[in-house]
């Protein structure tokens, strides 16, 4: 974008099958409300060359973040080896991108946008992360972080975070790095460098573990709390089809307060 932002996210063969949750997900731009011109600004990154070839298929910004000797094709498994190596992975690439001056939007391919989210993220905050739990205060340390939503600011704060976030990882053994931000967010050294943190609303930015019950504001909804590939995408059909019901039925209000105006306008 001009700001120099960018939308990113990841994918592997398992969720870039056809009709699988990459199809979703981008269907979900395309079907939001200004949400489609984001498409130009959405890099997908591929764990394995069969989603990379897939991904130049559906969408014309991909990128292949390939590791030698790793085979990410397959599902995985919440908190097995694989599902962690990729976690780490992601974040430290992310790291690399806020290094070249990049700010970011990351989102899990499992999210549905349902509305330009820019509107409504905060005009200050270095980083911004969506929660499983919020308790209704954008800085309470309470809120229970999602790491599958965030946009982030690249300065020297947000860079210096993640170095600290990734190498944290060796101080949590066994743990993804949802879990160990989660850990970190009250250690002191993240106010020693100065970072601001913002929690995002589930009102805004909601998931299956919180959703959000206003489809007037909903921005993204998240397959969260929803184990194994089979079900996400289960769910995340149904959350397009409510999605869809939404908006035709809000076009069908749309004209008829058209004609009625129309009609009170005839009889004065």
């Amino acid at each position: 974008m001009a700001n120099k932002t960018v939308i990113l996210t990841t994918l592997n063969s398992a969720w870039a099958s056809p009709g699988s949750v990459v199809d979703l997900f981008i269907n979900s731009f395309r079907h939001g409300v200004s949400t489609s011109s984001l498409l130009r600004h959405l890099v997908i990154l591929t764990f394995d060359w069969k989603a990379y070839k897939r991904c130049v298929k559906i969408h014309p910004y991909c990128f292949a973040l390939v590791t030698k000797d790793l085979d990410f094709s397959q599902e995985k498994r919440f908190l097995t080896y694989g599902y962690l190596e990729m976690m780490w992975k992601r974040l430290d690439f992310l790291r690399l991108v806020l290094e070249k001056g990049y700010s970011f939007v990351f989102t899990d391919a499992d999210i549905m946008w349902f509305r330009n989210p820019f509107p409504y993220f905060y005009p200050e905050g270095d980083f911004q992360i969506a929660c499983d739990h919020y308790v209704g205060n954008a800085t309470h340390l309470r809120n229970i972080a999602n790491g599958g939503f965030n946009y982030v600011k690249s300065n020297e704060q947000s860079i210096e975070f993640y170095k600290f976030w990734y190498s944290s990882r060796l101080r949590y053994p066994g743990y993804h790095d949802q879990d160990v931000f989660n850990f970190i967010k009250h250690d002191p050294y993240i106010t020693d460098i100065g970072l601001t943190i913002k929690f995002l609303s589930t009102m805004y930015f909601g998931g299956i573990c919180e959703p959000s019950r206003d489809l007037n504001k909903v921005c993204t909804m998240h397959a969260n709390c929803c184990i194994g590939l089979q079900s996400k995408v289960h769910d995340l059909r149904i959350l397009m089809e409510d999605w869809r019901n939404y908006v035709y039925v809000s076009k069908l209000k749309n004209v008829w307060g058209t004609i009625m105006e129309g009609a009170t306008k005839l009889q004065v």
